[in-house]
C-alpha cells in the first residue's frame, strides 16, 4: 500500500533561531531555509533532522506550506513529490510546474473573492498608517493575488491583535465567512474561503487514490490552519511546543 505524508514546513521541520530556544541548546542546528541574499533564516534541530530522515524513508512526502514559490525554492530539503504552496492556493507538480487542473479550478472560483479582500485591505492599510511597524502585504504568486498577511517589525502580537479586533473581525466579509483569518505568532493572514490547505490536500488525496488504489496518509503540522488538512489524513503528528501542541496540552 502506498503511503503519503502531507507535512507543513515552518515550525514543523524547521524554525527561525528565535524559536530554537536558548543559545546553549543551539548546538547541531542545520540550516534549512534561506533569505534572498543567501543567508540562513531557519534551522532544523537534531530531532527535526532525525525526523526528516525517518519520514523520508517511510513514505512520499508532500510539503503543505504558506510559502510562495520563491520562498519555497529557498528551502533546502529534497522534496520530490507534488508541493502545496500559498496556503493551498497553488499545487506544483513533480517538475515544479503549476498543476493545470488545480489552477483551472482556482481561476474559476477565486476572482469572486477579490473585491472583498481588496476592500478589507484598504481598511488594514488605514489602520497601519497609525502604526508604521505594521507591514501588510498582499501575497501575489504566478501573477495572481491569493491572500493578505500582516507582520509587525518587533513581533508585537498585541499590535496584531488590536488590528484584528478593530478592522478584520468586524468586516462584513469576515462575518459572512467569505474571508477568514489566522493569527499565529507574528503572522496574521486573511484568506478567501476557497483558499485552504485542506482543499488542496483533499484534491491530491483523491488523485493518489485514483492512481494507486487504497493509500495510507499522514498529516503533520504545527498551527490551527494545519488541523483541517491533518484531519483528512489517516494519522496525524503534532510537534510539541507549537500552537497545536499547546492547544492539546491545555485541553
Amino acid at each position: 500500500m502506498q503511503s503519503f505524508i502531507f507535512i507543513d514546513l515552518d515550525d514543523t521541520l524547521f524554525q527561525t533561531l528565535r524559536k530554537c530556544g536558548p543559545l546553549a541548546n543551539r548546538d547541531g542546528l542545520q540550516p534549512r531555509a534561506y533569505l534572498k541574499d543567501g543567508s540562513p533564516l531557519s534551522y532544523a534541530t537534531p530531532k527535526q533532522a532525525w525526523l526528516w530522515q525517518w519520514l523520508s524513508g517511510a513514505g512520499r512526502m508532500i510539503p503543505v506550506t504558506a510559502r510562495d514559490f520563491d520562498a519555497f525554492s529557498r528551502v533546502d530539503l529534497p522534496f520530490t513529490e507534488e508541493a502545496v504552496l500559498n496556503h493551498g492556493a497553488v499545487i506544483l507538480d513533480k517538475q515544479r510546474r503549476i498543476d493545470p487542473e488545480w489552477q483551472g479550478y482556482m481561476a474559476d472560483v477565486l476572482p469572486g473573492y477579490h473585491r472583498d479582500l481588496f476592500d478589507l485591505w484598504e481598511q488594514v492599510h488605514c489602520h497601519a498608517r497609525r502604526d508604521p511597524a505594521l507591514n501588510p502585504r498582499l501575497i501575489k504568486d504566478f501573477g495572481v493575488t491569493w491572500y493578505g498577511v500582516i507582520k509587525h517589525a518587533t513581533a508585537d502580537e498585541a499590535a496584531l491583535d488590536r488590528l484584528l479586533n478593530a478592522v478584520i473581525r468586524p468586516h462584513e466579509s469576515v462575518l459572512s465567512g467569505r474571508l477568514y483569518y489566522h493569527l499565529n505568532g507574528n503572522n496574521l493572514a486573511v484568506l478567501p474561503d476557497v483558499v485552504g490547505k485542506a482543499r488542496a490536500v483533499g484534491f491530491l488525496k483523491a488523485r493518489y487514490a485514483d492512481l494507486h488504489g487504497p493509500i495510507v496518509t499522514i498529516g503533520m503540522g504545527d498551527s490551527k490552519t494545519d488541523l483541517p488538512f491533518m484531519s483528512l489524513c489517516d494519522y496525524a503528528m503534532i510537534p510539541n511546543g507549537t500552537q497545536l501542541g499547546r492547544l492539546f496540552h491545555d485541553a
